[in-house]
């Protein structure tokens, strides 16, 4: 499946789309208020340690304290292991005030703080350099036998015996010839060097080593060979990115264009159009069908309906068909939107078993493309398919969008019946109260248009029982279910 990529920067924010096919498939978006941090290394401070958690805060700098639990914790060398393979007591590793070098595993999501290991990874094109690790690991989607022997023996061959660290060999280093292995193993060790002087002479709390800008980082993380070109439209950014090219991806270079067109370049295959849709809780299927998707703290469920496709055989028919047709759609969406943790799809019922199999492998080879990892279980005896999808930063939804002010995002407000009522309960417990003249009631216009015309009887017998008037007053301020009784 042939795709490109399209990179937009601007003063504040870069976003990058990929595109397969002419359809949206993934986009990220990187703004300077709230830069991701996942990758940053960090000179951190422990500020408390919690041994009934098995975990500790750190101190990094960020508006909250991260999190470090005791299985993301490198013992030093020489640690005796725990007896039983339980974890090590998080209180043999680490004191409150010890100095620690850590890595953000997971970006600040909603009130949670970064999440750190102490597992370094530092990436490159082709290599990850594991500073605190040993041997050589291949990527699981180099699938030929032979590569993955042929990888293991070169790496093998240059790397310094002398030197106490671990490699794992990227899938975009399938092909890659022994020069460009070496070049790329000899930056990470020079940069590794780097980040150890720097962390030396930095004090607590400070950013030791950041990842690269978004428009480099996709090249560097998502260019396969399946992608016929990348699109930028910054000047600046362009030149980064060929520069950044020149050196470590030369096969990418050529593939590299400027787009100086006028035209926005996200309105190239409507992908301004397909974000807006991505926000959206209904996803619409060509055959009629759609699919509901709702993104909780605790997880993302998703619901298929046939809406208004009828089939030409017969129902189970109609409900495979709609299923199939879901599975692909629901693949995109994960990756669209970047849900990720606890997902639950509710599938329509089927009947036949070899469908409810088709449907879970029409899933399964969907998400082959998806960068992130994901694992799906056999489907439960209630008929719905559970699967997780690693988290690494906050969705599409959490970065555009912020919780409705009305409703503070609870998705819904009270009905101006429901208001009415409250407010005539309100006028009778003031009047209970209080010595009074008069009353006002402040309120959004649809309640004071409710209050005149088919609630005017209750307003009236309210009047009467506290024998005061009582005068109605639209705020155009006030939210639907807002209100106030004012006394005179």
């Amino acid at each position: 499946m042939k795709a490109e990529i399209l990179i937009n920067v601007t003063a504040r924010e870069a976003r990058a789309a990929v595109v397969a096919n002419g359809v949206l498939q993934e986009v990220l978006i990187e703004r300077a208020s709230r830069r991701g941090l996942l990758g940053n290394i960090y000179k951190g401070r422990v500020s408390r340690v919690l041994p009934g958690m098995q975990a500790a805060f750190i101190e990094v700098g960020l508006e909250r304290t991260a999190f470090l639990h005791t299985s993301d914790i490198a013992p030093p060398p020489g640690h005796p292991a725990a007896p039983d393979g339980r974890a090590t007591d998080i209180r043999d590793l680490l004191r409150e005030g010890d100095d620690i070098l850590v890595q953000v595993l997971k970006d600040p999501i909603g009130t949670k703080g970064a999440r750190l290991t102490t597992f370094i990874t530092v990436p490159s094109r082709y290599l990850v350099l594991l500073p605190r690790g040993s041997g050589i690991g291949i990527s699981s989607r180099i699938s030929a036998e032979a590569e993955r022997e042929r990888l293991k023996s070169v790496l093998g061959s240059l790397a310094d015996p002398g030197r106490a660290c671990g490699f794992i060999v990227r899938t975009a280093a399938e092909g890659a010839n022994p020069e460009a292995l070496q070049a790329d193993m000899d930056f990470l060790l020079k940069l590794w060097d780097m980040i150890c002087a720097n962390a030396r002479s930095l004090p607590a709390g400070q950013l030791v080593h950041e990842d690269l800008p978004l428009a480099v980082r996709v090249a560097r993380d998502i260019v396969t060979t399946d992608i016929e070109r990348v699109r930028v439209d910054c000047t600046e950014s362009y030149a980064r990115l060929r520069a950044f090219a020149d050196t470590f991806m030369p096969g990418l270079a050529p593939l590299i264009e400027h787009y100086a067109d006028g035209r926005p370049i996200f309105d190239l295959y409507g992908v301004e159009d397909e974000i807006q849709k991505a926000l959206d809780r209904r996803v619409p299927l060509k055959s009629g069908g759609y699919v509901v998707i709702d993104q909780t703290e605790a997880m993302t469920t998703v619901d298929v309906n046939t809406g208004g496709y009828v089939g030409h055989r017969n129902l189970e028919e109609t409900i495979f068909r709609t299923n199939l047709e879901a599975a692909v759609a629901i693949a995109r969406q994960l990756r669209l939107r970047n849900l990720g943790g606890i997902i639950i799809i509710d599938f329509i019922d089927m009947l036949e078993a070899q469908h409810r199999e088709q449907v879970l492998a029409a899933l399964r080879a969907a998400l082959d493309e998806d960068h992130a990892h994901t694992q799906i279980t056999q489907a439960s005896p209630l008929g719905l398919v559970e699967m997780t999808r690693k988290r690494t930063r906050e969705s599409l939804e959490h970065i555009m969008c912020q919780a409705c002010p009305t409703c503070a995002g609870r998705g819904f407000v009270k009905s101006a019946e429901t208001v009415c009522y409250e407010i005539l309960r309100e006028i009778l417990r003031q009047h209970q109260q209080f010595a009074i003249r008069e009353m006002v009631v402040l309120a959004h216009s649809d309640v004071i248009e409710l209050l005149l015309d088919e609630e005017a009887a209750s307003l009236a017998e309210v009047s009467d029982q506290t024998g005061r008037p009582i005068r109605l007053q639209v705020e155009s301020g006030y939210a639907p279910d807002q209100f106030d009784v004012v006394l005179i």
